[in-house]
């Protein structure tokens, strides 16, 4: 069974009339007769039965005209949604890095749907740790990530945020009231820090190892929300990249760093040489042209904590 023999017997069933419908599909009528024959030897049933000089719809035929229609109309939409994708909608799946969660994301999304293109535009969200994400952005479960930046040669890693690397501390703290702070203060009282597994887990610890300090880690938490929460309680202090989620947060000091001018780049990634939608594509431009606007005037001199070590991720 072919679409274009269901599509044949639709015609027929509605003008039950073999000669009109082989005029209205442009075909000849003894060609129709033998493709809607064929069909009925496939389905070991009759269909037509004639009627005067036209037909008339079996019982058997009846009850396929309904499944007749309901695959033409399956296929007609599945045609507009493929032409929808080919042009300006679809559904594009990111995966962010939770400082990212609080406002960045949610604004640049909210940004780019609002252009008349986009409007057909949905999106899904993941949060992780950066090497999860490219796990899921190399199997195709994702079309962009948000992270670190990793060793790989199969991706694309462009630089969207600098934030800046500080030391918080609670209000109460004896370090609450000096401004920026040496990193010889990450060894004189206890450090919340990162789970292992995370980028910043990993690249903070060979931060200590560069500068030889030997912070004593007392706990390690997935993101900033469990740090801070933690630091605010005055468990201890942390060396954390300056995320929105401290400009919202009460209880704990920032403090720059005295000796040096660190940064933690996030980077947009996604997989080299694999097919995108035309709207995932929109969307990578789209975050180049604003994280353009925001890192031309950065001062190159600065130290990146992705440069420290060059950690390789490349089993992920």
């Amino acid at each position: 069974m072919t679409l274009n023999q269901i599509l044949y017997f639709q015609k027929v069933a509605r003008l039950e009339n073999y000669h009109y419908a082989a005029e209205e599909l442009y075909v000849s009528q003894p060609s129709l007769s033998r493709s809607m024959a064929s069909l009925e030897s496939e389905l070991g049933v009759a269909l037509f039965e004639k009627k005067g000089r036209g037909v008339n719809l079996t019982k058997a035929g009846k009850l396929f005209l309904e499944y007749a229609e309901r695959i033409i109309e399956d296929c007609k939409i599945a045609t507009d949604k493929m032409r929808e994708l080919a042009s300006d909608g679809g559904q594009i799946d990111i995966g962010y890095v939770f400082p990212l969660a609080g406002h960045y994301i949610p604004h640049m999304v909210k940004e780019f749907l609002n252009r008349e293109e986009n409007q057909k535009v949905v999106f899904g969200f993941l949060q992780n740790h950066t090497v999860a994400i490219a796990e899921k952005v190399k199997s195709g479960e994702l079309d962009v990530g948000f992270g670190g930046c990793l060793d790989r040669d199969d991706m694309e890693f462009f630089p969207v945020v600098n934030q800046e690397m500080v030391i918080i501390t609670p209000r109460e703290h004896p370090l609450a009231g000096m401004d920026r702070l040496p990193l010889t203060v990450l060894e004189q009282y206890p450090i919340i820090g990162y789970e292992k597994a995370s980028w910043l887990g990993t690249h903070t610890r060979y931060f200590y190892q560069n500068q030889n300090l030997s912070p004593n880690i007392i706990m390690e938490c997935p993101d900033e929300y469990s740090i801070v929460a933690l630091v605010r309680e005055n468990f201890g202090i942390a060396f954390i990249p300056r995320t929105d989620i401290l400009d919202e947060t009460v209880g704990v000091s920032i403090h720059p760093l005295q000796d040096i001018e660190l940064f933690h780049q996030i980077f947009m990634f996604w997989m080299k040489d694999r097919y995108r939608l035309p709207a995932v594509d929109r969307f990578i431009t789209y975050m180049k042209e604003q994280a353009e606007t925001k890192t031309d005037s950065e001062n190159v001199l600065k130290l990146y904590l992705k440069d420290i070590v060059h950690f390789s991720y490349k089993d992920v």
